[in-house]
Parts: structure tokens; C-alpha cells; sequence
């Protein structure tokens, strides 16, 4: 986890990172869910408050609590103003506090954790599929434009637009956002898992120019995902997978970075640092998932990442296994990105013209980072020295990681 800042300013960003999307959430489920907009904008305003009053009248004992507060009284206002008080005044009695977290999570016909609501609410069939799950990682993830367009491989301006057309689609039509029950619940399922999923993958690998991991944001996708394994109607089969798959990458933390903050690549890491309470817990979850004839892409990412965790050296992977896994994964899910992962494990079966010849197809990645970093390695396997060389710099022109562009620059000096 990294340290909170103690200096006002830094400490508003961090806490605005941290906490912005649980105060939407708790908000909007006070106000009711037509008043989404008006619960960011509370937010927002209650971060400048901040921002102004800190550095002169000093930092709060408990700075989340007072942005709650703030929060809480400001919309009080709001409601008096629009004179709907009497209405929702019961709502609003709910105690508005980080503590709310420590109640109890779920009741037997609907969740009691705001953020669950949230996901399940955003996640509407009216709005299209990658709408849905791009509203939930800025509203509730707390992900900026470019970390979203970092996780679905597109462009800041598609993410913006997609933004605009679900939040028009949800202000014209009030009555959509709401949550779910029953059916309707399972059938957002999907769209809530690959929103925690992608929210786990941004702290994983972070987009951030300083921060290469975001423990986080990993840590709240573990939370929600947690949480929807202990509910009924989601804890399914894939729920299981999904928490399996974070347990197994989670382990591995430790390992990632060294004292400098440079990266460790997977053949360098010391394995003694994996958590191994965490492998052992993503086989319990990975075991539950097993249950029921399902087979997602999480349950394969899970397999491939349990080979991982139980190989005890990186010349002991059982990379054959692996690229099995990853043409099951790609018979189901045949996307570039998983295209260019199986390239990986064929070049560690001695597969490198064949992965290469598999990269070089994948053209629709050619502005991504690690389409030009796996295709450099690819060249290095291949003795092909002038190449590596090209895509390795495409690829340090291309992130924003400080990290990775140092691992580059090593990667192409030992050239």
C-alpha cells in the first residue's frame, strides 16, 4: 500500500482517489439513483472545501470522516433548497460514514453495501455493454479517462463519448437507474465482474506514470468481489473464478518490485515472497468454482495462474499446460490481447516463429506498449537484434510508466 501524504493538498488527491466513488455511492443511494450527477457534484464540491480549508485551519483527526460529513450537509442543503426534504429525510438519516462498511453487507432480497448497489444500478441492458462497465470504473472505480481507454485498448475521445451517450441515456430515462432484483440481479452479473476485474488489472499494472502497482485499487476489487461470493444470487461459479484469479496474482505483489522500485520480471522473481495463504485461498475459490457446468475466461486466467503459482522455479513452468489453457481461453474469448498472451507462452514451448507470425497479424494493438514489448522480445528469441531494438523503443514512446520505460531502456542497453 503506499503511504498516505500528510502534506493538505497531496492528502485531498489521495483521499479523492480513495474515497470519491464510495461518497458517490453512498450519496446517490440517500438521494435515490436519479441523482447520480447531482452526488458527483456534492463530492467534487466537498474536495474543494477541502482543498481550501486544510492548508489554513490544519488537516482533520479523521480527514474521511469530515469529507463525509461535509458531503452529508452539503447535500442536506441541496434537498432544502429543491424542497424535497420531507421526502427523502428518512434516507438521509442513514449514517453517512466510512463506518458504515463494518455493517452488516447484505440482507436476504438486496445488497446493503453502497458501491454493490452502484455496480448493479450502472450495469442497465439499456446502455451497451462496455457503457456499462466503463460508468463503473469512473463513478465507482475512480479511474480517469485515460486509465479507462488504457483498460479497454482505445482512445481517450471513444471513452469520453461513451460516457456522455450512458449518463444522457440514464438522465433521460430516470427510472433505469435503480437496482436490480432477483434475475435481473444475475443477469448484470457479467458486466459487474469484468468492471472488477478491470479495476483489479489498472492497480495490477498500473497506468500511472509513478505507481506501477496501486494495491488500492487491486485491494477494493478483492473487497467487492469478496462480497458478491457471499451472496446467493452471485455468488456463481464464475464469482468463484474471478476471486480465485485475484487471490493467485494478488500473492505475487511482494515480488514485483524491488527496494529501487524497478520491475522483477517473473523469471527473476524470488518465489520464497509469494503469499502463499493467498495461493492457498485462491485453490479454495478456484475448487468452489468448479461447481456447476460453467467455464469462463476466469476460470482458465485462474488455471494459468495457478500453474504459475505452483511451478517452483520459472524453468519449471509448465509452459505446455499453459498454452493449452490459452487456446481454451482464445476459443472463448478471441481477443487481441489474449492472442497476444498465448504468442508469449508459444515462444516459451519454442514456438518464436510461430508466435511472432501470430503478433505481427495482431495490427489493431500496434499503438499499445506491450504489443511492441512482446514483439522486442520476440525479435531477441529470434536473434533478430535491429528489430528488438525498434519495438522497444515504440514501446517506451508509447507508456506512461516510468517503471516499464526503465525496464525497456535495460532491456534494449543489454542489446
Amino acid at each position: 500500500m503506499q503511504p498516505i501524504p500528510s502534506e493538505p493538498t497531496q492528502l485531498v488527491a489521495h483521499l479523492f482517489r480513495h474515497e470519491a466513488g464510495r461518497m458517490v455511492s453512498v450519496l446517490t443511494c440517500m438521494l435515490g439513483f436519479d441523482k447520480l450527477e447531482l452526488a458527483e457534484d456534492i463530492v467534487q464540491d466537498t474536495m474543494v472545501m477541502a482543498l481550501r480549508s486544510w492548508p489554513f485551519n490544519g488537516t482533520p483527526d479523521n480527514p474521511s470522516a469530515w469529507l463525509y460529513k461535509v458531503a452529508k450537509n452539503r447535500a442536506l442543503d441541496i434537498v432544502r433548497r429543491e424542497a424535497t426534504l420531507q421526502k427523502i429525510s428518512s434516507a438521509l438519516a442513514y449514517e453517512a460514514e466510512p463506518t458504515v462498511m463494518n455493517e452488516p453487507l447484505f440482507h436476504e432480497d438486496n445488497f446493503t453495501d453502497s458501491q454493490l448497489r452502484m455496480l448493479f444500478a450502472c450495469c442497465h441492458p439499456s446502455v451497451s455493454f462496455e457503457a456499462q462497465v466503463t460508468l463503473c470504473l469512473k463513478i465507482l472505480g475512480g479511474l480517469s479517462v485515460r486509465e479507462i481507454a488504457n483498460a479497454f485498448l482505445t482512445t481517450e475521445e471513444t471513452i469520453t463519448k461513451r460516457l456522455y451517450r450512458a449518463k444522457d441515456k440514464l438522465r433521460s430515462e430516470s427510472s433505469v437507474l435503480a437496482v436490480p432484483t432477483g434475475g435481473q440481479l444475475t443477469n448484470r452479473l457479467d458486466a459487474v465482474l469484468h468492471s472488477i476485474y478491470l479495476l483489479f488489472n489498472e492497480g495490477y499494472t498500473s497506468s500511472h506514470p509513478d505507481l506501477l502497482i496501486r494495491r488500492d485499487l487491486s485491494a477494493e476489487a478483492m473487497r467487492l468481489c469478496l462480497l458478491l461470493t457471499d451472496y446467493p444470487l452471485t455468488a456463481q461459479p464464475q464469482t468463484h473464478a474471478l476471486m480465485a484469479l485475484f487471490c493467485f496474482q494478488a500473492a505475487r505483489f511482494d515480488s514485483r518490485l524491488d527496494e529501487t522500485g524497478a520491475i522483477v520480471l517473473l523469471p527473476d522473481q524470488d518465489r520464497t515472497q509469494w503469499d502463499q495463504e493467498l495461493i492457498k485461498r485462491g485453490r479454495y475459490y478456484l475448487s468452489l468454482s468448479a461447481q456447476g457446468d460453467v467455464l469462463s475466461p476466469y476460470h482458465l486466467e485462474a488455471g494459468i495462474a495457478l500453474l504459475h503459482s505452483l511451478s517452483p522455479s520459472f524453468e519449471q513452468t509448465n509452459w505446455t499446460a499453459i498454452l493449452y489453457y490459452y487456446n481454451e481461453l482464445y476459443s472463448l474469448k478471441p481477443s487481441p490481447v489474449v492472442a497476444l498472451n498465448r504468442a508469449v507462452a508459444q515462444a516459451q514451448t519454442e514456438q518464436v516463429a510461430e508466435a511472432l507470425a501470430c503478433v505481427r497479424q495482431l495490427d489493431s494493438l500496434s499503438h499499445n506498449q506491450y504489443y511492441h514489448a512482446v514483439l522486442g522480445d520476440l525479435y531477441q528469441k529470434n536473434g533478430q537484434t535491429e528489430l528488438a531494438k525498434h519495438h522497444y523503443n515504440q514501446a517506451i514512446e508509447r507508456t506512461t510508466s516510468r517503471a516499464e520505460q526503465a525496464l525497456l531502456a535495460r532491456k534494449l542497453d543489454s542489446l
